[in-house]
Order: C-alpha cells, then sequence, then structure tokens
C-alpha cells in the first residue's frame, strides 16, 4: 500500500498544536488503511498517496455546515465528504476525501463517555475515515459491519471497543 497524502487545516477551536494532530492522524489513518488493505482487500493506488483532507474546526461551523449540506442545522463530531462516491473494496482516486471535526463536541463527548479527547479524537478519525470508503451506518446491516471495522481497527491501535456495554 502506498502512504497517504495527509492535510491538515486547524480553522477553529482549541485544538492541540497541529504538529500533535499531524503525528495523531498518521498513527491513526495508515493503521485504518493498512487495516483495510489486509482485512478487507481493499485496493489502493499502485502509484501516489491518495489524499485525504482533515479539518478541525469549532461547533458553530461544522454546524453550519452540517446544515448547509445534511440539512441538520446542529453541530455533530464529525463529517466526512468523500471526494467520490466508493464501494467497500474498489480502489479509492487520488483525493480521498474531507474529514471535518467540531472541538467543543468532541471534548464534550469524551467527558461523557469518560474517555480522554486522544482516545475519542482517534475513534472519529477512524470512524470518518472508513465513510470517505464508502462504508457507512444508516440502515441495520451497514452499521454492524462499520461498527465492527471501527472495533477491531480501534484494537489494533490499543483502543477498547466504543460500542460495547459501557461500564457499570
Amino acid at each position: 500500500m502506498s502512504e497517504l497524502d495527509i492535510q491538515i487545516a486547524v480553522e477553529e477551536g482549541a485544538w492541540p498544536p497541529e504538529e500533535r494532530l499531524r503525528a495523531a492522524s498518521e498513527r491513526v489513518l495508515f493503521a485504518a488503511a493498512r487495516f483495510l488493505a489486509r482485512e478487507e482487500g481493499q485496493p489502493f493506488p499502485e502509484k501516489g498517496a491518495p489524499e485525504v483532507s482533515l479539518v478541525f474546526t469549532s461547533d458553530e461551523d461544522i454546524r453550519s455546515i452540517n446544515a448547509e449540506w445534511r440539512g441538520q442545522d446542529k453541530p455533530t463530531n464529525v463529517l466526512s465528504f468523500p471526494a467520490f462516491p466508493l464501494t467497500p473494496g474498489k480502489v479509492p482516486g487520488p483525493m480521498l476525501g474531507d474529514i471535518i471535526f467540531a472541538e467543543e463536541t468532541l471534548v464534550r463527548e469524551a467527558a461523557e463517555l469518560g474517555k480522554s479527547f486522544d482516545d475519542h479524537l482517534t475513534h472519529l478519525m477512524v470512524h470518518g475515515f472508513l465513510h470517505l470508503f464508502g462504508y457507512d451506518h444508516m440502515e441495520d446491516g451497514e452499521a454492524e459491519k462499520m461498527e465492527g471495522l471501527e472495533t477491531r481497527i480501534l484494537a489494533e491501535l490499543g483502543l477498547s471497543d466504543p460500542y460495547g456495554d459501557e461500564p457499570g
């Protein structure tokens, strides 16, 4: 597998320094890409590195994007915009797409879940990345498949199942 070309833009919010975000995104997305290539037979281009753009912004910015593109006038934790429709198992193009993260929602959810910021961001990176490869969770069968992939990728990164039972 060729590497990924990860572009990072920190637009709004109290995000960690860009160097920390870059190191995290390379660790997480390279692991996810290797997993997809190995376990899912997800082919990668023979030449060149597919590009993925990560945008780190605020709840207000993601609320506006969510309203415009999904008709939901509220913030969300992560949005993914594939550059091209991609069916799981097909070769991606030179541009995978954009993944946008909302800082305030991510911080709030991490606290509510009792997880570290880094662990929750890792989960959302994997989640958003899978969307770029055509995986979805709108229907039960799709959700089961996507959540299973997330869980297995996160396990390789040393994290627990985000969909498992909550500690009691």
